[in-house]
């Protein structure tokens, strides 16, 4: 076998930095497994997007994240450019160390250590679709990112913001599940235009608006059941005009499964999205929080080989 490249790139503040912690031990068990490699550790937003790039255009054969959905974010964004991989055969290891950790339960990636080794080891991969977001950031600069498993828009946002300036010591189900229900409280329904592909155009009235490319986001919440991957689509999941009292009666549907049998939640399709709105609309973007609408949202299909079981 040629001899590959390999760059593991590490935020240490992950996982309310459980994953600082831990990388002596994970170091030691890829030296073992791997031999050697490259490690890169993020000090800061936006570090391992750099540090991917970096490593792409070094001619890297295979780069890890170890971290959390927003720093597997940064990675993705790092070797991607106009909408291909800097490199077209680089892969992208994961092993998962966040609060959410949302992607892998949409897809075959292990959290246990020395089966995500092995199969870094033996370059098992698929290939998924990345979704490509041009918003407005904070500076109102038009901004373009790419995202692995899904962004939303409304309660989405201001729930990502409350949970990214709070403590998550409590791991991700209590964070995420916390903030949402503080946000529902202190929350007011957006007016929101969205349209999809050519076969769907109107303004709803919505607490949040989920266009997934994987099924899960906030701490385990199953918002898109049967989004896939790979297929070339997003699912969308509008939760429309309901009271306080119906989305609390209804938050069980959001870990269940049985969210579109609700009358007032639609499930779309499509693979292009667009929405905005007169009222300031946060976004959330793979567990972070980016900026604001208007957002244009398209599919890229089969854009990242990416490793797993």
């Amino acid at each position: 076998m040629v001899p590959r490249r390999i760059a593991f790139i590490v935020n240490p503040n992950s996982a309310n930095g459980a994953t600082g912690r831990e990388w002596p031990r994970i170091f030691d068990r890829a030296r073992d497994r791997l031999g050697s490699f490259e490690v890169n550790t993020t000090s800061g937003p936006g570090d391992a997007t750099r540090l991917a790039r970096r490593a792409a255009l070094s001619g890297v054969d295979v780069v890890v994240c170890v971290g959390g959905d927003g720093t597997l974010n940064e990675v993705v964004n790092g070797i991607m450019d106009e909408d291909r991989p800097l490199k077209p055969d680089i892969m992208v290891g994961f092993i998962p160390r966040g609060t959410g950790c949302d992607f892998v339960r949409s897809i075959s990636i292990t959290k246990d250590l020395d089966r995500a080794l092995e199969n870094i080891l033996s370059s098992r991969s698929c290939c998924i679709d990345l979704g490509k977001l041009t918003y407005r950031d904070y500076e109102s600069q038009t901004s373009v990112r790419y995202f692995h498993n899904l962004v939303s828009f409304g309660l989405g946002g201001e729930v990502d913001e409350r949970v990214n300036r709070t403590t998550k010591v409590f791991g991700g189900f209590i964070s995420f599940i916390w903030a949402t229900l503080i946000g529902i409280l202190c929350y007011e329904k957006k007016y929101i235009r969205l349209q999809v592909d050519d076969h769907f155009d109107q303004e709803v009235n919505t607490w949040n608006i989920a266009v997934a490319n994987g099924q899960y986001h906030g701490g385990g919440m199953l918002v898109a059941p049967g989004a896939n991957l790979s297929d070339g689509l997003f699912q969308l999941t509008v939760i429309g005009d309901m009271n306080i009292a119906q989305v609390f009666w209804n938050l069980p549907s959001l870990y269940n499964g049985k969210i579109y049998e609700h009358k007032k939640i639609t499930k779309l399709t499509g693979r292009h999205i667009t929405a905005s709105s007169m009222q300031s609309v946060l976004i959330d973007m793979d567990g972070e929080q980016p900026g604001r609408l208007p957002v244009s949202i398209e599919i890229v299909p089969s854009a990242i080989h990416i490793i797993c079981d």
